[in-house]
């Protein structure tokens, strides 16, 4: 791949930023050019990572050091990716139609959705136990961590959940004691009214009963007897009332 001229011309002159003075040259330095060549290549690694994972894209990198060691990554295939690059180079001569390029790309991400279904169906039949023969003791272990980080987050929210019940019904009890409490104040107001009225009842009936005997004529008074005289006809069995003055005065000696 060919770069402009300005690029190398700007390239080789020194630049001046945060971190100093950097020349862009090879390093003469055994040691310093594979510290150097070490945090580039990481660099460079985490920026392909992240350009395929905010822009979903497709990205493919090969690294070769000095030493032929090679660094590769790639989201898919590094192998799938390069025969997709042949296939696009090979095909850029020929043009193609809007609907067969969006066919192709459909078909991509058909595939891509199949692949990612796949290994979903895996991962679920290894929490549930289910084909683990196959895997080994490190992924085994990466398993067990995963159930037990979902295990207690569970258990989590489980507790947080049966807290805020125990919480509510807490409150539940505090409101239903207020209710009782005020509907025995209320009882017992109705009951005292209901006394009170009853009380009220029979006073006025007393006053009426005394009231009603007031009106009552008096007995006639009987006459007033002179102790030295007795009625001669008080002896009488045929005896008649009369009046005073056919009494007929017997003096006692």
């Amino acid at each position: 791949m060919e770069f402009p001229s300005e690029f190398s011309e700007a390239s080789s002159q020194k630049r001046i930023g945060g971190r100093g003075k950097i020349e862009i040259k090879r390093i003469e330095n055994a040691t310093n050019r594979q510290v150097t060549f070490c945090k580039r290549r990481n660099g460079l690694l985490k920026k392909a990572y992240e350009l395929s994972v905010l822009c979903d894209a497709e990205v493919a990198l090969i690294v070769f050091s000095s030493r032929g060691r090679l660094y590769e990554y790639a989201n898919n295939s590094v192998r799938g990716t390069i025969e997709r690059y042949k296939k696009t180079k090979s095909d850029s001569s020929q043009p193609q139609s809007v609907s067969e390029v969006n066919t192709q790309f459909y078909q991509q991400e058909a595939s891509k959705l199949r692949r990612q279904i796949r290994e979903i169906q895996v991962s679920n039949r290894h929490i549930l136990g289910e084909g683990i023969s196959d895997l080994s003791s490190k992924d085994l272990k990466n398993l067990e961590n995963k159930l037990e980080k979902s295990i207690s987050r569970v258990r989590s929210k489980k507790n947080e959940m049966l807290f805020a019940e125990i919480e509510y019904m807490q409150k539940r009890e505090i409101e239903l004691q207020n209710d009782n409490m005020y509907l025995r104040a209320k009882i017992a107001e109705n009951e005292r009214a209901q006394h009170q009225q009853q009380q009220q009842q029979g006073s006025d009936h007393h006053f009426s009963m005394v009231g009603s005997s007031s009106v009552y004529e008096p007995l006639p008074s009987q006459p007033a007897y002179d102790r030295n005289f007795l009625p001669v006809n008080v002896l009488d069995p045929n005896h008649q009332p009369y009046s005073r003055s056919d009494h007929t005065a017997l003096q006692l000696v």
